[in-house]
């Protein structure tokens, strides 16, 4: 509660910032007050409590994935910066509708009331749709910001039927107690009902097949740095929610809902892996991955009891490499009228380390040793095949080489190509660009770092 209190704060003092002129302390400030909120998110590891009457929970995983988010938000702020630098009168904004976003994801993975939820879901869904269509006078970015707010609508309406269905068959908005009456055998017809059209808006969000057909426009069109804020920050929030809810709500998942699962998870890595192979814009590409990884991370709903631990790590590993590779497609395309990879061409000449960063990001995410990607990928696979699903298992490794095809092309285009184009490079983009692949590589040499954080 202190986290999600602190961050609102932030948010409120980017905003005040503008009135009194402070422009030039705004970005420092707040990752400054990031990092403090950091520590102090961090200090309630062991020190699990609730707050108003159950509303608010904190424990090992509310604290994990909250320190997450915070990292990554620490990085998107310190972008914006150079990001906004044309749009001065509206960095305080900026800022602060990401404060804002941060303080609802905090909230959805804090929650132990589905009120709760659904204000954190709201909060963070509202902030998106205004950063998708803050580029005003850009058809693209209206386009995206209004399909992004009409389908989004929809889901969120879909998730509030069924919290309306569940209170319906229990009685309580309280995650604990629907948990003690979903183990009854008389509970109406209505619970699983709610349960699946909670999911079904869950999926949504994190663009799983089949409700992933919003995010290739959406994250062509929008701001390159909302497009980085959805693929990393949000989708892992979606991830964590929909695991706790799932993990929260019931005791064990019904075989009918796991064979579902199955299916969706399948579906999304081939699907999305398939249709990343035909893209030619870079940021079409990433959101076709991103389809592909949601299928990866839902694997770990097959083992719900256990896969706490193996899911923070995969979606730390999938955020941070696609921060390092955003930091980097920033850079290239922020004066180009596309984000197509020929934009890319020859950048292992003109800017080896920028090159090497992206190429280690994208390794990462096609699940290449040393890069956390493999790791991810090797303990996900093996709690699968302890869960008995070994077909799925067999998709993801034939999914994960498809992928090294299209990673390549990119790869391939920075090394192979010529390119007499020089660009100069602000030092917070090596900044972000490096501190994301180190930390990226660092917990895969350790992986136990951040596994053990949410072990039973």
């Amino acid at each position: 509660m202190n986290t999600i209190l602190a961050i609102s704060g932030l948010g409120v003092f980017c905003l005040i910032a503008e009135i009194f002129n402070l422009r030039k302390l705004l970005i420092p400030v707040a990752i400054l007050g990031l990092i403090a909120i950091l520590g102090l998110t961090i200090s309630e590891y062991n020190l699990p409590s609730t707050h108003f009457n159950n509303m608010v929970i904190v424990d090992r995983f509310s604290v994990s994935f909250s320190s997450l988010f915070i990292v990554l938000t620490i990085f998107l702020v310190a972008l914006s910066g150079d990001y906004y630098k044309e749009h001065q009168s509206k960095l305080s904004d900026y800022v602060a509708i990401k404060m804002f976003l941060l303080a609802g994801a905090v909230a959805m993975v804090s929650f132990g009331n589905l009120a709760m939820f659904f204000i954190g879901i709201e909060i963070l869904s509202i902030s998106l749709y205004v950063l998708a269509a803050s580029k005003r006078l850009d058809v693209k970015s209206n386009e995206a910001g209004m399909k992004y707010f009409l389908l989004g609508s929809f889901a969120s309406g879909i998730i509030l039927f069924g919290i309306c269905l569940i209170y319906g068959a229990t009685g309580y908005f309280d995650i604990a107690e629907i948990y003690q009456l979903s183990e009854g055998a008389g509970i109406p017809i209505w619970f699983p009902i709610g349960l699946t059209l909670i999911i079904i808006g869950m999926l949504f969000k994190i663009a799983a097949v089949p409700f992933h057909f919003w995010a290739p426009d959406v994250y062509e069109g929008a701001p390159s740095l909302t497009t980085a804020t959805m693929s990393t920050l949000a989708k892992v929030v979606a991830m964590a929610t929909l695991y706790k809810l799932i993990h929260g709500m019931i005791p064990s998942i019904p075989y009918i809902f796991e064979v579902i699962i199955v299916v969706i998870s399948i579906l999304s890595m081939t699907v999305g892996n398939i249709m990343a192979l035909r893209q030619q814009n870079v940021k079409r590409m990433l959101a076709f991955s991103g389809i592909s990884h949601a299928g990866f991370m839902l694997m770990a709903l097959l083992s719900l009891s256990s896969a706490a631990g193996t899911l923070f790590y995969y979606a730390s590993a999938y955020a941070l490499a696609g921060i390092a590779s955003f930091a980097v497609i920033i850079l290239v395309t922020k004066s180009k009228d596309n984000q197509d990879i020929v934009n890319f061409n020859g950048l292992g000449k003109t800017n080896p380390l920028m090159a090497g960063i992206l190429t280690a990001s994208l390794l990462s995410m096609a699940g290449i040793p040393i890069f956390s990607g493999f790791f991810a990928k090797l303990t996900l696979f093996t709690q699968t095949i302890e869960s008995g699903y070994l077909i799925v298992v067999i998709a993801g490794v034939l999914n994960s080489i498809i992928s090294v095809g299209y990673y390549f092309k990119l790869i391939s285009a920075m090394y192979t190509k010529d390119s007499t184009e020089k660009q100069t490079t602000p030092f917070v983009y090596y900044f972000v660009a490096i501190i994301a692949i180190v930390l990226n590589i660092a917990i895969g040499l350790f992986p136990n770092l951040i596994m053990n954080l949410l072990a039973v």
